[in-house]
């Protein structure tokens, strides 16, 4: 087994910069997920990891191994893509094994080696069909496979569970943190889905126009984002993000005001708040609101409220019942408050936890 390290990885396409200096380590037998919009720079990761793609600047390193200029052939990594690449004309244990018989692994050693990757990746029944008598998760089991019969190093999957309906998502992801387990072998995971990467990865990177904003396990990246963008991007509904104001030792923020504890700031500020941080007051001493849009999920309901010049979302109990137009009262702790410098969007320290 062996880890991964990017060390200052620069690609720019033209003038176009798809990575601007990584430095990452995914430590030898993790699951790292990379996370971030469309355009971030995740999948141009994993091709210069793959050697599909040369690098601008900096060096990719496998284990001790430097692998910035070897061949695609020789780095050992196995990639599972978006869409499954399976050859149509030949069955799953022909696809599975395909790889190790262009790299001519003895007939009876393949055989050995389809056979146990398929057992891992829940195929083993399906190494007679085509891709045609397959269904999508069955599919994505058989490519699965088809990296786990190679052995590598380090496994790339980009974003793997896309095509897959909702259900079989999170089936297919329990399985994948199974399989993990397993194998023990490195991985790294490209998703745009902030909930699969979340519950998958051991450590989450969040990439944001081709740089990095921030590494951490998700209970970091999720309750100490390092910033504006890493905060609004990770959680669903999005953080409220409310310009703010420090004045009289007071945080004003909308229509809450907060005692700051060691901010002392002399820029523009802006407040964050979750959804589920912003609470239904209980008194009249919570801040007036009139609710706009209610959004029943079942175990939990949204509220799209207005407060004075502000619009925020609200994560309240499914029973309280609400209506358009009905007029609430909120509050919000200051422990569960973010606080922002509106110009970098960096998180600043101010308020208790």
């Amino acid at each position: 087994m062996a880890g991964l390290t990017f060390a200052g990885v620069q690609k720019k396409y033209g003038e176009i910069a798809a990575l601007r200096g990584l430095d990452l380590e995914v430590r030898d037998g993790e699951l790292l997920t990379l996370l971030g919009p469309s355009g971030s720079g995740k999948s141009t990761v994993l091709r210069v990891t793959a050697g599909l793609e040369d690098v601008t600047a900096g060096t990719v390193h496998i284990g001790s191994r430097d692998v910035t200029n070897v061949a695609p052939a020789k780095r050992n990594v196995s990639m599972v893509f978006q869409h499954y690449a399976l050859f149509p004309h030949l069955s799953s244990r022909e696809n599975i094994g395909f790889g190790l018989r262009a790299r001519g692994v003895p007939r009876a050693e393949a055989a050995r080696l389809v056979g146990e990757a398929a057992a891992l990746a829940g195929c083993a029944t399906l190494l007679d069909r085509k891709p045609y008598e397959l269904s999508g998760g069955e599919r994505q089991r058989v490519a699965l496979a088809r990296a786990l019969a190679r052995r590598p190093d380090v496994y790339l999957l980009d974003e793997p569970l896309s095509n897959l309906d909702a259900q079989l998502r999170v089936e297919t992801r329990a399985e994948l943190k199974l399989l993990h387990r397993r194998v023990g072998t490195t991985m790294v995971y490209v998703t745009h889905d902030q909930l699969e990467a979340l519950t998958l990865g051991s450590r989450v990177a969040v990439l944001h126009e081709g740089l990095l904003q921030q590494v951490g396990t998700p209970e970091e990246i999720y309750a100490e984002p390092a910033n504006r963008f890493v905060a609004r991007f990770v959680g669903s509904p999005a953080m409220n993000v409310l310009p703010a104001t420090l004045d009289d030792g007071r945080l004003r923020a909308g229509p809450f005001d907060f005692e700051p504890r060691v901010l002392a700031p002399t820029g523009a500020l802006e407040v964050g708040l979750r959804p589920e941080h912003v609470q239904l007051a209980s008194d009249e001493t919570g801040a007036p609101a009139r609710v706009e849009v209610v959004e029943s999920a079942g175990n939990e309901t949204l509220i799209h409220v207005t407060a004075g010049d502000e619009t925020l979302v609200a994560r309240i109990a499914p029973d309280a019942r609400l209506g358009v137009g009905d007029v609430v009262r909120l509050m919000a702790s200051p422990r569960h408050v973010y606080v922002f410098d509106a110009e970098t969007g960096a998180t600043l320290q101010g308020l208790e936890r």
